[in-house]
């Protein structure tokens, strides 16, 4: 048992789950890029300071203009999930909102995403499912794990496109470079046969 808790610690370091904290001044507005591959499963929580006459709004927003969340409003705490059905490049932005003539203070923002098996709610499985703890564990490690292979396919796949990519480069900069020196010495042929030419007629040479 302490063998296999130590292989889902080692196993969840590498996945994703990120916290941030910032500031969100009044009348402004901050957004936060994150990219995720396709079929993840998203959640996030955030909690943002009250204050008497600002309202906070709160969206998500992918790079085609697809709202995933979207909650107005969004002073104290509160929650998001959605699940990818593509690679997507997304944006998680607050916007402060104040009403004129009101006094207006920065809110503080706190920000947590998990992506992925970390997302999952594990408790909740096991109490619908009846599972008992050791099989939530193996269950957890089987996502992990099926989790992991995944990153290393994505990672494999991008380095293939890194490296055709590269390939191709490549012989473009080889078929540039030929024909840079074909026009080169294109150009030197036609220089000393024009300067022959020239000097014959001057009758320089013969």
């Amino acid at each position: 048992m302490q063998g296999l808790l130590g292989v889902l610690v080692v196993l969840a370091g590498l996945i994703d789950v990120e916290a941030i904290m910032f500031q969100l001044h009044p009348n402004n507005h901050k957004c936060l890029v994150e990219k995720v591959h396709a079929k993840t499963l998203v959640t996030g929580e955030y909690e943002v300071t009250e204050f008497p006459g600002q309202i906070v709004d709160f969206q998500v927003v992918d790079q085609n203009g697809h709202v995933l969340a979207n909650r107005a409003d969004a002073k104290g705490h509160g929650k998001f999930a959605f699940t990818t059905d593509k690679d997507v490049t997304y944006q998680l932005c607050f916007a402060s909102r104040v009403q004129q003539g009101q006094s207006a203070m920065v809110h503080d923002v706190t920000l947590v995403t998990k992506h992925g098996v970390e997302a999952k709610s594990y408790e909740g499985l096991a109490d619908a499912a009846k599972l008992k703890p050791l099989e939530m564990q193996l269950k957890k490690l089987e996502d992990l794990s099926e989790a992991i292979v995944q990153n290393f396919a994505y990672m494999r796949e991008r380095e293939e496109q890194m490296r055709d990519t590269n390939e191709s480069t490549s012989s473009r900069v080889l078929y540039f470079s030929v024909f840079g020196m074909c026009c080169l010495l294109g150009l030197a042929t036609w220089q000393v046969l024009y300067l022959r030419r020239y000097f014959k007629a001057k009758k320089l040479i013969e």
